[in-house]
């Protein structure tokens, strides 16, 4: 199983940008997803995450109601959609993937695939 992220960049403060993660090998239909974050000097912390339907979503306080996460199961793709962004929001973000019969996962550890991280850098 191959993920493969990608969408980031640098924003300045307020802005937005939309995080993609292409997923192959495997049933993608079958993977819960989610996404992570490392900001430089820091540990990874999880962000968000999505049911294998999509139906069912959760977040880090941090971040609700400015990230939403998706999926499009026919593109075997993640979606997290980021709106007003924070300076503090700066890190690489991961996508990870699972076929853990719980739907949801917020540690890293339960998570068995890894894309390769995109760098979000938010200006002030």
């Amino acid at each position: 199983v191959q993920l493969q992220a990608s969408g980031g960049g640098l924003v300045q403060a307020g802005g937005s940008l939309r995080l993609s993660c292409a997923v192959s090998g495997g049933t993608f239909s079958s993977y819960r997803m989610g996404w992570f974050r490392q900001a430089p000097g820091k540990e990874r912390e999880f962000v968000a995450a999505i049911s294998w339907s999509g139906g069912t979503t959760y977040y880090t306080d941090s971040v609700k109601g400015r990230f939403t996460v998706s999926r499009d199961n026919a593109r075997n793709t993640v979606y997290l959609r980021m709106i007003n962004l924070k300076p503090e929001d700066t890190a690489v973000y991961y996508c990870a993937a699972d076929e853990d019969r719980v739907p949801l996962g917020v540690r890293s550890s339960k998570y068995s695939y890894w894309g390769q991280g995109t760098l979000v850098t938010v200006s002030s």
